[in-house]
């Protein structure tokens, strides 16, 4: 049997560490005089690019609350174990770490903890929670105290593109050079995170949509599900889905939300960390954080439980009560935050404890190298970047029609990406400054579309970012003349369909799908693509600064990367390239069942048993003289060695 015209879904042959390039710019440091050494990456960088002249000193007796970060360890090894967890023909596939072995492996030693708990004893600081794997220290000191502890000036600016003044230090912190300490949160506060949403004057809906909101128009409740999952009767029963908010909401909102679309969700549970209180003056916050509840409840209404992680200031705090919150397999994040060494490693220990993370792509559409880089995390390697559509529907959300990609000609307010200072709201796409291409991703066809071969390309999938009806702050946005529009729609919508995927593992007795990169580029450039996304084929993220980036393509592209999902379709694609059959024609073993350890003796055994469009892997060198015609979809490779069938 020949196997031409098989089409391969399997994950790409390791061949390469990725190159973390971001990640180890900011693990940087530099030696100085007397065993010292330097944290790079807390003097911003708009300081040095616009001359900023500082205004003054921070009040020596003002107390600043901070982070002290240790590093992880070994990331390299952690790189090479992920890529073996989501890698069909490893032994590893699929075999997650807790929590607990996560830290055990790669976390920092209680001694080098209690070292960090010393010095900042010894300096004055105010020790205050401490984390359980050791990452983290909050800590309360005097101006005073940490200008000598990290050997800097604390002075203030005026922020080049935002009303406001910010303080930073004057040069990069420095510590002896024996301790564990990798950054510290909270030196500045040049950085403000900011969500991912905005309302926009209803007249920019799409045409001829046709939701089932209350205004006639917009997108609500069930309208997801018919666009995105029809027919599928999953709900998320048994599943829990996270999100990432720097803002609170109002309960009374969701519940005004449920009786307008008409649907019946389970529970939300708050998780405040660092004292986080809602601030109810804030109302783009209290948009955001409503947004995202009320997608996830419309794609999956039968969650065990959706969990909101508020913080107003620590992107750190969140993503390691988050790591910690094992039980919890989809995450969904719509702001841009701020990054640094720990919060990008909680993002590798999420994939390498099988968690899934969905990140908004941005709405800047082109990302261009004027206008400063992609906001973080779009751009991780451990994240799936989603990217917005306009979706068309029958009327009152009656059926999937087409889609586009979003643009919607609107200008955002000044200095909102990066240093530019201008821009339009669409689907962001581009390709990273910081993080080095994926090896999921080498084998698309990226530089077809303008994409890069050597560095990270966003989005990878997307899903609606225009139209859409939210209740939030006591009233709705049809209530001022707009929808919503925003790649922040996109996001929690993944992570609410993730939750029926991971519904239907559960039912086939499967692992949690957990990073879904791998798998959505080898369906992508497998022959099952056109059955299990609706591929985004028309508009572009233009703007004038970047009048011919990106177009909508034939498969990748970068405007909505793979496209939108087809329902059960890649489910079930996803449950195949989950549960890869093994085959040896050298074991003698009495236990038989297709697993690694316990393989088929026969091809037809391992044909039988594997579903459509599922993996065979033949285990070691050897050959086998069936012949047989196959008659569904799967992929058939060698694993260890060259394999003979028919012959």
């Amino acid at each position: 049997m020949k196997n031409k015209g098989i089409q391969s879904l399997a994950f790409l042959a390791l061949r390469q560490l990725i190159v973390f390039s971001a990640l180890c710019s900011m693990l940087a440091v530099s030696a100085t005089a007397a065993g010292d050494k330097t944290l790079m990456g807390h003097v911003p960088a708009a300081v040095r690019d616009y001359n900023l002249q500082p205004l003054g000193r921070l009040p020596a007796n003002s107390r600043l609350n901070l982070v002290i970060g240790l590093p992880f360890h070994n990331t390299e090894a952690i790189a090479s174990l992920i890529q073996q967890i989501y890698d069909p023909a490893s032994t590893n596939y699929h075999r997650y770490l807790t929590p607990d072995q996560f830290t055990q492996r790669f976390g920092p030693t209680e001694q080098e903890y209690q070292s960090v708990i010393h010095f900042a004893e010894t300096n004055g600081f105010e020790v205050g929670s401490r984390s359980g794997d050791r990452v983290l220290l909050h800590v309360s000191a005097s101006v005073s105290n940490i200008e000598r502890a990290f050997h800097v000036n604390l002075q203030t600016y005026q922020h080049p593109t935002e009303p406001r003044q910010f303080f930073a230090p004057d040069v990069e912190p420095s510590v002896d050079a024996s301790l564990p300490i990798i950054f510290i949160s909270g030196l500045n506060n040049f950085y403000t995170p900011h969500s991912m949403v905005r309302g926009a004057p209803a007249s920019k809906k799409v045409s001829p949509a046709a939701g089932s909101a209350p205004d006639g128009f917009s997108y609500i409740g069930k309208d997801f599900r018919t666009a995105y999952a029809p027919g599928v009767t999953l709900t998320g029963s048994g599943e829990m889905v996270g999100l990432v908010e720097l803002e609170g909401y109002y309960a009374s909102d969701i519940s005004a939300y449920e009786s307008a679309a008409g649907i019946s969700a389970g529970p939300v549970q708050n998780v405040p960390l660092d004292g986080f209180t809602l601030n109810a003056g804030d109302t783009s916050g209290i948009l955001e954080c409503s947004l995202d509840i009320e997608m996830v409840i419309s794609v999956a209404p039968g969650l065990s439980k959706l969990f909101v992680f508020e913080d107003s200031s620590s992107t750190d705090d969140i993503l390691q009560s988050m790591v910690a919150s094992n039980q919890i397999k989809q995450f969904s994040s719509s702001w841009a935050l701020s990054e640094d060494p720990m919060a990008e490693g909680y993002l590798m220990q999420m994939a390498a404890d099988g968690q899934t993370f969905f990140q908004a792509s941005g709405d800047g559409d082109a990302y261009v190298s004027s206008c400063g880089a992609i906001p973080w995390p779009s751009d991780d390697l451990y994240v799936t970047s989603v990217g917005g559509t306009t979706l068309n529907m029958t009327a009152d959300g009656g059926a999937y029609v087409s889609e586009s990609v979003w643009n919607s000609g609107l200008l955002p307010p000044p200095g909102w990406f990066g240093n530019c200072m201008s821009g339009y709201w669409g689907s962001g796409g581009g390709v990273s400054t910081s993080f080095g291409i994926p090896l999921w991703q080498q084998g698309a066809n990226v530089s077809a579309v303008g994409g890069s071969t050597t560095m990270r390309n966003i989005p990878d999938v997307a899903m609606v970012a225009n139209g859409v009806w939210v209740n939030y702050n006591h009233t709705t946005l049809a209530a001022m003349g707009e929808v919503a529009i925003g790649t922040s729609i996109a996001a929690p919508l993944w992570g609410g369909f993730t939750a029926l995927i991971n519904q239907q593992a559960a039912t086939e007795g499967l692992s949690p799908v957990g990073f879904l990169d791998p798998a959505f580029y080898a369906i992508g450039q497998g022959s099952l693509y056109s059955s299990t996304f609706n591929d985004i084929t028309s508009a572009n993220n233009y703007w004038p600064s970047s009048p011919t980036k990106f177009a909508a393509a034939t498969g990748f592209d970068l405007c909505t990367g793979w496209g939108t999902p087809k329902g059960m379709n890649l489910i079930n694609a996803l449950m195949a390239y989950g549960s890869a059959v093994w085959v040896d024609f050298n074991y003698t073993g009495a236990t038989i069942n297709g697993t690694y350890d316990f393989p088929y003796k026969t091809m037809a055994q391992a044909t039988t048993a594997v579903p459509s469009g599922g993996n065979i892997w033949i285990r070691t060198a050897g050959s086998s003289s069936e012949t047989m015609t196959i008659s569904k979809p799967m992929t058939i490779r060698a694993y260890n060695g060259a394999a003979t069938i028919g012959q």
